[in-house]
């Protein structure tokens, strides 16, 4: 959606603050059914929601090139992000419990890594398909690419036992309870919420600034920072997982990197394009460490199972989403009423006021030491 804002935005004939509408509708309808989507884990299997999801995406996805005005368009971008959460925290909790504790902070990186290239490759080709052919073929190439996806998902995934919670709903709730009253998972979705709302305005809304700030720069051009942005987190993903599991603190972790990754923010109006490269290169980096370990540290929580820990992550990544699209819509109107030096310096102070925060939440240290972890991937 991020690369083909601006020609969205002519063919609608709407502005930046409608733009952003349709862009919180998918917020909107991922943050409100993350708490569904781990009451599912917990009832059905994370395998059989995550594939169930795909499918959403992707229709839903498909059905948005065929969207005749913005009204419509952003309701089915709602229909996208209900699709997404119903697949993000399931499927973390599948790639946890294919992995013994100790070793799977580099593959909860890995996964995150997957989204970042899924996510580098859709704004890189959705320029370019957006200015060959339309922003529709953009949109509608993505979702079909989620319904293959799920065909190939549900070939290649390792089936898995059924839930320990049961099905009664009465089972499900004894099981989540704890979870939702749990003020270290509260703690750490409130703190970062700012820095995951300051990522997804990076990735979505730079083409736009660009075309408003920058208007000599070709949409591909513009589209290339958030990509940069996006595809550093493949690397910084599995470091981020793997420092994760060593680290002394992970709240000094999780300090040392969302500190500067706010702060880096305030350059964005003033600098070149050089200059944005290597600011977007390095808050790509950071966030990527920053939530690879954010999404490590449930997994450690005293009895944590990984349908558990789906509903865990649920919690986080809904407090997150739901307030984030509301700092993403405001962005939006923000931009327009003052202008983006100002958007931006909003963005920035949304992404630091919130970590003092982690003070009050109790992170546990990794189950084992690396050594047990490498003996754990040698006995695999």
């Amino acid at each position: 959606m991020g690369a083909v804002l601006p020609l969205i935005g002519t063919d609608f004939s709407i502005g930046t603050e409608r733009l952003g509408i349709v862009l919180g509708a998918f917020l909107a309808g991922a943050g409100i059914f993350q708490l569904p989507a781990g009451f599912a884990a917990l009832r059905w299997g994370n395998r059989r929601v995550c594939l169930a999801a795909l499918v959403i995406m992707g229709a839903f996805a498909l059905a948005s090139a065929f969207a005749p005005n913005w009204i419509v368009l952003a309701g089915l971008r709602f229909g996208v992000g209900a699709g997404a959460a119903f697949f993000f925290a399931p499927a973390l909790g599948l790639v946890a419990s294919y992995y013994p504790a100790g070793s799977r902070g580099p593959v909860i990186g890995l996964y995150n890594a997957g989204f970042s290239v899924g996510a580098g490759i859709g704004i890189l080709a959705g320029a370019v398909l957006g200015e060959a052919l339309g922003w529709p073929w953009a949109l509608g190439i993505g979702g079909v690419a989620l319904l293959v996806a799920a065909a190939a998902a549900s070939v290649f995934l390792p089936p898995t036992a059924a839930p320990p919670s049961g099905s009664s709903r009465a089972e499900v709730w004894r099981a989540a309870a704890p979870l939702l009253r749990s003020r270290t998972l509260w703690s750490l979705a409130l703190a970062l919420t700012g820095l995951w709302a300051a990522s997804y305005i990076l990735a979505q809304y730079t083409v736009q600034f660009a075309a408003t700030e920058h208007p000599g720069w070709s949409l591909t051009l513009a589209a290339s920072l958030p990509t940069l942005l996006i595809l550093i987190e493949v690397v910084g993903g599995p470091y981020g997982g793997w420092v994760g599991e060593r680290a002394k603190g992970s709240r000094r972790l999780l300090v040392a990197w969302g500190i500067p990754a706010g702060v880096v923010i305030f350059l964005v109006p003033y600098l070149p394009f050089v200059g944005l490269l290597v600011v977007f290169g390095f808050f790509g980096f950071a966030v990527s460490v920053v939530f690879a370990d954010l999404y490590l540290v449930p997994s450690y929580l005293p009895g944590m199972q990984p349908e558990t820990l789906a509903l865990s992550l649920a919690l986080i990544n809904g407090v997150q989403i739901l307030l984030g699209s509301g700092l993403a819509i405001a962005f939006g109107f923000v931009a327009v009423d003052w202008g983006f030096t100002v958007a931006w310096y909003f963005a920035a102070i949304a992404a630091l006021v919130a970590l003092p925060v982690l003070a009050l939440a109790a992170i546990p240290r990794p189950a084992v030491e690396p050594r047990v972890a490498a003996e754990n991937r040698l006995a695999r």
